[in-house]
């Protein structure tokens, strides 16, 4: 639920308690996010790491198709809570998908992707045309 504020008091924004989770306290939070995404371009290639906590590596799917970079992911839980005369169970479907256009500097065939400690790390090298030269000393004749 979102706060909005309207001369100087605090009100729940209807929209969203309308459009969020149920009225009946059935999911105690909706979460509509995708994982946030770091980039960074080293001198050998790029790197992504994307923030997945609680997951495992077999969850990912991670492919490169027309220089097209996807990660989706797809998980399922279930919980069941029993109390005097109701009993409630729920199951939760949580999945994303991401999808990155490689720069053509990026040797697509030799992507390599590691899941430690919640982040799905991948190492995106150059081509080699791409990478950096050595410094070379030129004569002068």
């Amino acid at each position: 639920m979102s706060i909005v504020k309207r001369n100087n008091l605090f009100f729940p924004s209807l929209m969203n308690d309308v459009l969020g989770p149920d009225w009946f306290g059935g999911m105690d939070r909706l979460n509509v996010n995708v994982p946030a995404v770091n980039i960074k371009e080293k001198d050998h290639g790029f790197e992504l790491e994307l923030a997945v906590p609680g997951a495992n590596k077999n969850d990912f799917k991670v492919e490169v198709d027309n220089d097209v970079l996807t990660i989706s992911s797809e998980g399922r839980t279930e919980t069941a809570e029993t109390k005097e005369k109701f009993t409630r169970k729920e199951f939760s479907y949580v999945a994303f998908k991401r999808a990155f256009t490689l720069p053509e500097t990026v040797d697509g065939s030799k992507i390599d992707a590691k899941y430690e400690s919640g982040v799905l790390k991948l190492a995106l090298p150059k081509k080699e045309e791409a990478l950096p030269k050595p410094k070379r000393l030129i004569e002068i004749g």
